[in-house]
């Protein structure tokens, strides 16, 4: 089958690489030239494992082109996805401009029965005004269909999210273009839901929201039980060991970041709203993430009675492990947060440090993390990389001028670090 792409963002490669990878022929469209000849060179745009040899694979196998013309890409494609971003605006509603703009160039280049699906997130509603603007731009001259296929891959795992997903959602209104969207998919396991347009639209914010809401849930409970003196971790594990519920997403931190769950909080928040309804439940999801990130910083600086003059090493700068995606990272609210109280800060981060420095240039970054606590007050854990779980701390703690470690992803026992000789302070733990 021939598909085309629209967009080569972490939704847009992933899945291009994917379905070529599969035997597809696979056009993606971008419209930045610079970025389009490094991809053509196996230059990736962003980390994510495995990517940059999966793309390389299939551009050497004629299977994978990219072009900054949509012609090229899509009038011989019988499948077009939509893969470009949707940004919150500053109302928390997604700014669909982009959808709108790619849709327009789609219907000039339309040559033959196309399904255009929708892969970006979009509120409801979305398909059908991409449906609007398909009829204005080609009329009656080539048919074609509307579809929504949402994608729900994560950053640091994107390739097997992609290739063994819990479920494939495909809302349409037609046989034709669900058949052409099931064939396509046929060699990738997962629950089939086929649903409406809308059904479809709806089960990813629903999807995401519910994600977020254990987040924030777990967090929550966390400030309890620092207040009450129990331990969050044991807390969690006998709710998580009920299998009505399990421990999927029910780990307290310093809240979630990211390209998803913020900024689909709120559109979500802001689509109830559009339809006179006020999603207190999420709004308080979303407030208890920004407490979370507040409450670690508060917590550091009661512990340590005041932090001007005091140098931190920070270690995790992207909002997750496995991705150098900086986009609602933690990190810089908590940098932030200490850089305002008159701390110094030295960071490292496996593979975000680059973007994290377009970010916050006025901090020093750091080449490892060894370095980073070198003469250093306190050790700050802020993204939970694997390589923090195992690493030396006998060591760590003899580069260190000071002892405290703030354990924001409350990978390290509280028993060890103490017998270590760390004043040790996880998120709601005893």
């Amino acid at each position: 089958m021939t598909i085309c792409i629209i967009g080569h963002g972490y939704v847009g490669l992933v899945s291009a690489a994917v379905f070529s990878d599969l035997g597809n022929t696979v056009w993606v469209v971008g419209r930045t030239k610079e970025k389009i000849d490094k991809l053509k060179k196996g230059i990736m745009p962003f980390y994510e494992p495995g990517l940059e040899e999966m793309v390389k694979h299939n551009v050497s196998a004629k299977r994978l082109h990219f072009t900054l013309d949509f012609n090229e890409g899509v009038a011989p494609s019988q499948i077009v996805f939509i893969c470009v971003g949707t940004p919150s605006l500053p109302s928390g509603e997604a700014d669909l401009s982009s959808v709108f703009e790619v849709a327009k160039e789609i219907g000039k280049s339309l040559t033959k029965y196309t399904v255009i699906a929708t892969k970006s997130t979009v509120p409801v509603g979305t398909n059908r005004k991409v449906g609007k603007i398909l009829e204005k731009v080609v009329g009656k001259k080539t048919a074609y269909d509307i579809a929504s296929c949402p994608e729900f891959l994560r950053e640091g795992s994107a390739l097997s999210d992609t290739l063994n997903p819990d479920r494939i959602v495909i809302g349409s209104d037609t046989n034709r273009a669900r058949d052409l969207l099931l064939e396509l998919h046929k060699s990738i396991d997962g629950e089939r839901i086929i649903s409406s347009i809308e059904t479809a639209e709806m089960i990813k914010y629903a999807s995401n929201a519910l994600l977020a809401t254990k987040i924030s849930f777990a967090n929550a409970m966390s400030f309890i039980c620092d207040a009450v003196h129990a331990d969050v971790e044991k807390v969690l594990a006998g709710v998580g060991l009920d299998r009505r519920l399990g421990r999927s997403f029910l780990y307290p931190g310093v809240g979630f970041g990211g390209s998803c769950f913020p900024k689909d909080v709120k559109a979500l928040i802001a689509i109830a709203s559009e339809h006179k309804y006020s999603f207190d439940l999420l709004k308080a999801v979303y407030q208890v993430n920004q407490q979370a990130k507040e409450r670690f910083v508060e917590s550091i600086i009661s512990t340590m009675g005041k932090v001007k003059g005091k140098t931190f090493g920070i270690w995790g700068l992207a909002f997750k492990p496995n991705t150098d995606d900086m986009r609602e990272a933690p990190s810089m609210d908590i940098i932030r947060g200490l850089l305002s109280k008159g701390a110094k800060i030295k960071a490292f981060d496996p593979v975000a440090i680059e973007n994290a420095r377009r970010i916050i240039p006025e901090i020093i970054y750091t080449k490892s993390p060894k370095e980073a606590v070198e003469q250093a007050d306190a050790l700050v854990i802020v993204t939970e990389w694997n390589e923090f779980k195992q690493i030396d701390l006998k060591s760590i703690k003899r580069a260190m001028k000071g002892n405290y470690l703030f354990d924001g992803r409350n990978i390290y026992d509280p028993v060890k670090m103490k017998e270590l000789g760390f004043i040790y302070k996880g998120v709601g733990r005893e």
